[in-house]
């Protein structure tokens, strides 16, 4: 008689010890294997969490950057326009020159060559933009009787190395005159009118409306022309320029620090304007913005670093639970294998006699329980593996029990837990082994 054979006889004489064996190895496995699935499953969902919360951060920092960049783009447009309506901000003038003499008439008196705007416009200047060289005289009209101011300009001249930018006002053509409102309004002139001044003949091109300021008694002329009618070819006495919206502590320094390593001697000012505001409203707004940046990307990282806290705490009451639990179930489940192995061996006494007297050997004999515990541990581990698939979608992480536990973990659940069911019956089988026939069959 083979020992499968004896083996499975076995089992079908004791239904019940071996049905009890089978459900607390299950449930040993079920609990042990859901525990460890459950921890990796919190690994998984509480990645994926974290995951999710950076990706928002990030989109929100996106979006709040997208909105900046928006915000600071109109703010620059309208800088453009305001600038473009309000005119130059910087003014550069000649060396020697008495400043009180400009600020009281409006204009030096003194000129510098007009090559000087074509050697910044040539250098690698980075603080100033459009470039303009101007000639500015009071004079007296004398075909018309009046004092008028006379500026001759030409058309900005674009830095060299720097994209070229849309002048800020329109050059004025050779033969052509641009007058104040006070100029074309008293002499009933308009656009097209020919007018004569200073012996010439020009032609009106542009009549600029009431301003209330010394523009509304201005002529403005072609700057070769200007020099020409002026007796100082070559010569300007100005050059405007407008500052790049920088973010500085000493705007105006570093200007004239660039301007006059270029330009030695020559005399920067800095006109003040509703422009300047709104370009340091620009500035204003976009430290604004790059503090509300790092304060919402704070915000989140503390958020981050709770929400991560909050996860690590959860797994370790979870791990800590379980670091008691599944040893005691396990050990329980060893002790009640233990116990069903001695009771069958027990009530098996005389079969046990019986073999031995007939000749069967003790490894024989021990093979059999074995067995029986080996098939016992297998049957335990299939049926909770079983359960756990059945309640794999309740398992945190969504990976599935293969997913979670691991091809590995599940090869060693089934090797393993059926040598631990035969460690468990070891000593019942060596007892009934080793027992003497004549001992056992003596009392019956």
């Amino acid at each position: 008689m083979s020992v499968l054979h004896l083996i499975l006889r076995e089992i079908a004489h004791r239904r019940l010890n071996f049905v009890l064996g089978v459900i607390c190895v299950a449930m040993t496995v079920f609990v042990a294997f859901g525990a460890w699935g459950m921890l990796r499953g919190h690994d998984v969902e509480a990645s994926g969490i974290l995951n999710q919360h950076q990706a928002k951060t990030e989109q929100i920092l996106a979006e709040m950057d997208a909105k900046t960049n928006e915000n600071m783009k109109k703010l620059e447009d309208a800088i453009r326009k305001s600038m473009k309506g309000l005119g130059f901000n910087i003014f550069i003038y000649p060396e020697g020159q008495e400043m009180a003499e400009v600020y009281s008439q409006g204009f030096a008196s003194k000129t510098m060559p007009e090559e000087y705007v074509m050697k910044l416009a040539n250098s690698e200047i980075v603080t100033v933009n459009h470039l303009l060289p101007r000639l500015t005289r009071k004079i007296k009209w004398p075909e018309e009787e009046r004092t008028v101011v006379l500026i001759g300009v030409r058309g900005e001249v674009p830095i060299a190395f720097k994209d070229p930018k849309k002048p800020l006002i329109d050059p004025v053509s050779e033969g052509e005159l641009v007058l104040g409102y006070e100029l074309h309004n008293s002499l009933d002139l308009e656009v097209g009118s020919r007018t004569t001044l200073m012996g010439q003949e020009f032609v009106v091109s542009k009549c600029h409306p009431e301003r209330g300021t010394v523009d509304d008694i201005t002529i403005w002329m072609n700057l070769k022309e200007c020099q020409l009618l002026l007796d100082q070819p070559g010569q300007i006495n100005a050059i405007l320029a407008l500052e790049c919206n920088c973010e500085t502590i000493d705007r105006l320094g570093e200007v004239r620090a660039e301007i006059s390593s270029i330009l030695p001697g020559t005399q920067i000012i800095e006109k003040g304007s509703r422009a300047l505001a709104r370009a340091e409203a620009r500035v204003q707004a976009k430290k604004t913005a790059i503090k509300q940046r790092e304060e919402t990307l704070k915000s989140r990282t503390a958020q981050l670093a709770n929400e991560k806290a909050r996860l690590d705490n959860l797994r370790n009451s979870r791990e800590s639970l379980m670091s008691v639990l599944v040893p005691f179930l396990v050990g329980l489940c060893l002790v009640v294998v233990g116990v069903l192995s001695f009771a069958n061996v027990r009530d098996r006494q005389s079969e046990i006699g019986i073999f031995r007297a007939m000749g069967i050997s003790d490894q024989h004999v021990l093979s059999v329980f074995l067995g029986r515990a080996w098939l016992l541990g297998c049957g335990g581990v299939v049926l909770g593996l079983l359960v756990l698939f059945l309640y794999e979608g309740k398992l945190p992480g969504n990976l599935g029990l293969i997913g979670l536990l691991g091809k590995k973990v599940l090869v060693y659940a089934l090797l393993g837990v059926p040598v631990l069911a035969c460690g468990a019956a070891w000593l019942p089988s060596l007892s009934a082994a080793r027992k003497d026939p004549a001992e056992v069959l003596r009392h019956d």
